[in-house]
């Protein structure tokens, strides 16, 4: 096992240095750049523009720039930032990750929390009234787009009546609140219908009837053998759901006009700021590759036979 992971975390970083490569062409191949000036506008002389491109070291060569740009992440310094002045892209990374990591700590707990235990309910009441009603409320959940059900849960819960803040964090854990169950919703209807999957196909399994043969009790037999065996699918979609949450909390973090790092994506998409987008990419990259390492760990340890295949 110890083998194994080395080895993953080598195709991490490797991994990591093509994202950070493809990146970075294709952000300056787009036209324009962070200190452009569109035809028409007068904003910025062509004097201040060119002192710029000279301060920050733009006007150099690309390969130059790639190089100075990779030899910058091996030090830990992503560079400063081109919309936010007199900051550098670590410390906007720093500063809006403890919001991120809350929400993507609070949405994780929502899946865990209605995900699982209503797909074990829909699947044991198959067919039945519980489970198409389960059913249809997770398909709503998971088609609305994301700031549909985040401008509807501002309307209602915020707006007309009043229970939580509209914007930014004015009340500390409660600002949290619709943010999460805006970008939860999805997630937790894909968890309810794959958990649902799962736990049909291992209760129709010999083993299942042969515990409640045993005489064991209902309880026991959905959550210490069905539960444990359906678990892998439940462990993929839940690594992944981590790592997305990180990302995908970027526009939701936007219309909440919360600060954390999501906001200064999109801001520094729109600023055409390209150290603050390699950041936030980097970042985000290494946290989805982290979650794929832990995800085929926690196989190992849900299932030998899977660390015995590696």
């Amino acid at each position: 096992m110890a083998k194994y992971i080395l080895k993953r975390i080598g195709y991490m970083f490797l991994t990591l240095f093509i994202i950070i490569t493809i990146t970075f062409f294709l952000m300056h191949a787009v036209p324009g750049g962070p200190f452009s000036v569109e035809e028409g506008e007068d904003w910025m002389s062509p004097a201040v523009q060119k002192a710029l491109m000279d301060k920050y070291h733009l006007d150099a060569p690309l390969h130059k720039q790639y190089i100075d740009f990779l030899k910058g992440v091996l030090k830990f310094d992503l560079g400063p930032s081109y919309a936010y002045e007199g900051r550098s892209v670590t410390e906007l990374i720093v500063g809006g990750f403890p919001v991120t990591i809350r929400m993507s700590i609070f949405y994780i707990i929502l899946i865990i929390v209605f995900g699982i235990p209503l797909g074990i309910g829909a699947a044991v009441n198959r067919n039945g009234p519980f489970d198409r009603g389960i059913m249809f409320i997770t398909t709503l959940g998971k088609t609305l787009p994301g700031f549909v059900k985040a401008s509807l849960l501002l309307y209602i819960f915020a707006f007309k009546l009043g229970w939580f803040p509209i914007f930014g964090i004015k009340d500390g854990f409660i600002s949290y609140i619709l943010p999460c169950i805006a970008m939860s919703l999805g997630s937790i209807g894909s968890m309810t219908r794959l958990n649902r999957t799962s736990m049909l196909e291992v209760l129709g399994q010999d083993y299942i009837r042969t515990a409640r043969a045993k005489g064991l009790s209902e309880r026991k037999v959905l959550y210490k053998h069905a539960l444990r065996n359906a678990s892998l699918p439940m462990i993929t979609s839940l690594g992944g759901n981590i790592a997305g949450s990180l990302t995908g909390s970027f526009v939701i973090e936007k219309i909440f006009a919360l600060s954390g790092v999501g906001g200064y994506f999109v801001q520094a998409v729109g600023n055409r700021d390209y150290t603050t987008i390699m950041g936030v990419t980097i970042f985000s990259s290494l946290i989805s590759l982290t979650m794929v390492l832990i995800v085929d760990v926690l196989y190992g340890v849900v299932d030998p036979r899977v660390r015995i295949d590696k």
